[in-house]
């Protein structure tokens, strides 16, 4: 039952992050920070899927896990694979609701932050630079907040020079809401699902 319990949270989570991603940023080619930003430059730039970009990206850093990380591995790699697949199955929906640029971002990153937050909050993520970032930590020794900042601001102003500027602001407001929607989120109960 506790698998279960895992899996409907795993899919309600990555359903949420899809619909910020495909009905709040892609329709004003904002970014979310990390590989999902990275996968979006990618459909923004080349019109590629961003959930197969997501995973492909992944790759390298789920092969580390997989030697080094074994447990980060198998917490992650779930996550990852659902979202992805969520991100391109919502595809179609993207520009069917219509709000001003800077609303839309801000919603956007609360539903990210709030898919993300609720698969934290049952010991599974993403995958991409949270992993990243965790190895970083161990053998840096360096926050892994300050890591991930780092990685999503590098991210977005690679966005920013490739895009434009509005995409970077934008998604600059993105990556708050995101972030302040997960630290709320995820700390919400000690008791994981």
């Amino acid at each position: 039952m506790k698998y279960v319990r895992i899996g409907v949270m795993i899919s309600i989570g990555s359903i949420i992050l899809s619909i910020g991603i495909n009905l709040f940023l892609t329709p004003y080619k904002v970014l979310d920070g990390g590989i999902i930003g990275i996968g979006l430059i990618l459909h923004y730039l080349l019109g590629l899927k961003a959930g197969l970009m997501i995973i492909f990206l992944s790759i390298p850093i789920f092969f580390i896990a997989w030697i080094y990380y074994r447990k980060y591995f198998y917490n992650s790699l779930h996550g990852m694979l659902i979202s992805s697949f969520f991100i391109d199955l919502m595809k179609p929906f993207s520009g069917i609701i219509h709000l001003a640029p800077l609303i839309s971002s801000i919603i956007g990153g609360i539903l990210v932050g709030l898919g993300i937050g609720l698969m934290l909050r049952i010991g599974t993520s993403t995958g991409g630079t949270d992993l990243l970032a965790q190895f970083l930590f161990e053998k840096t020794g360096i926050n892994v907040g300050i890591l991930i900042f780092f990685i999503d601001a590098v991210v977005i102003l690679l966005g920013g020079l490739l895009i434009s500027g509005e995409t970077f602001l934008l998604s600059c407001v993105t990556i708050l809401a995101v972030g302040l929607t997960t630290t709320f989120i995820s700390s919400k109960s000690s008791h994981p699902v």
